[in-house]
Formats: C-alpha cells, structure tokens, sequence
C-alpha cells in the first residue's frame, strides 16, 4: 500500500520554464557570456543551477557560485512565481490526499524558494513536507528525497513512490530502492520507453490526471 507520493516540481507540478529561462538569459548577459541555442537553454530547467552552467561553459566552483548567485537573486526577485501548474495536477494531489495518501516535494530548487512556490499556487495544501536544495548545493536528489521519507515517518519504502520528469528523479529514487513512476509531460522523458529503463519504474504518465491510476481509494499502488 502506497502510503507516500512525493513530487518533483520542474515538469512534474510546475511548468517553470518562463522564469527559469528568463533568469538564466539575465545571468548569462550580465556576465557577456555566449549566448547558448534554445534547446540548451531547456536543459537547465530541474537540475541544479551550477551543474547547468557547469556542463555548458566548464567553469570552476568559484566562477560558478558567482553565477549561481547571480541567478538566485533575480529568479527569487523577479522570476520565481513565472510559472504554471500543468493540467489536472492540483486536482490530482487533492484526489489523493483525500484517499489517505501524504503528500511530500522534493526539488533541486532552493528551499526557501520552494516553500514559496509550492504554496503561492496551491499545493501547499495538500502537502505535508517540502524539501529543496541547500544553499551549498551539497544535496543529490536521493538526500532530499530521503528527507521527505524520513520526515513523513516511513519505515517501509515500499509504501512510497517518487513522481518525476528526469533521469534525476528517477536515479535519485533508485539509489534508495524507491518505486518511481515517470511523467512525459514536462521537460525530461519524452516517452514511456526512456522512463521504463530504470530498474525502479513502476509505470508512466502523459498526463497529471493519469497518476491517479496507479492507487485505489485506499492509496493502493495498482501497477
């Protein structure tokens, strides 16, 4: 029996794309870098900020805090609330909190930064606990991910699922033996065949509505 859903936000809760990516350019000018092709600049939505830059220019730690705080402060300042919850996913947490399933996120975004965006577009209330990345980007994805386990008390992990868009979701929850179910429509998987790979998949989603399959009225996991 299910008893955990724990979310991913990029592509899974939210469409974040608008302000990532206009915080991203605003980095990118203000430090008169080359300006990368939009299907680069896709890629620096979810995963950590510094790794993003990191694989695209191969800058050292120092020249990528710089960055990264750069970033942080005018996506926290301008950019953060750009976004847009996708079809049916409000909806969805609602379904399942109400058929006794916790609900927990866990994100690369920064906690702060996660606290308010969770909450400015609803799902604040339907959530248990958040947890986002540290200020030093020291958190992999299965810590945080570890965190909304051990902060909504389970013992079994067979009674929690880990919900994402990314190879990051997906790994993260691997690395702790979790069960993971994939989505296709946010910015990761593009199809259920790059999601059904990891050893850990449990199913797949094209749409927020589609979740809702894999657990009765009682929170059962069906597939």
């Amino acid at each position: 029996m299910k008893k955990v859903a724990i979310f991913d936000v990029d592509g899974t809760l939210l469409d974040t794309t608008e302000g990532v990516l206009s915080s991203v350019r605003y980095t990118i000018e203000t430090h008169k870098l080359d300006m990368p092709s939009e299907e680069e600049l896709k890629k620096f939505i979810g995963p950590p900020i510094q790794d993003s830059f990191q694989r695209i220019y191969g800058f050292e730690k120092e020249k990528l805090q710089e960055l990264a705080t750069t970033f942080r402060n005018h996506y926290k300042d301008v950019d953060l609330l750009k976004a847009v919850p996708y079809e049916g996913i409000l909806e969805t947490c609602r379904k399942l909190q109400e058929s006794g399933v916790k609900i927990a996120v866990a994100t690369y975004k920064r906690q702060d930064y996660a606290e308010k965006i969770v909450h400015h577009f609803g799902f604040g209330a339907y959530t248990d606990v958040i947890y986002g990345a540290d200020h030093e980007n020291k958190l992999k994805k299965a810590d945080i991910i570890k965190l909304c386990l051990e902060s909504t008390g389970v013992c079994d992990k067979k009674t929690a699922v880990m919900i994402g868009d990314s190879d990051n979701d997906a790994i993260g929850a691997q690395r702790l033996d979790l069960d993971f179910l994939g989505v296709t429509y946010g910015f990761g998987f593009k199809n259920k065949e790059e999601i059904l790979r990891f050893p850990n998949a449990v199913g797949t989603a094209c749409r927020a509505e589609e979740l809702l399959d894999f657990f009765d009225n009682k929170g059962d996991c069906l597939k």
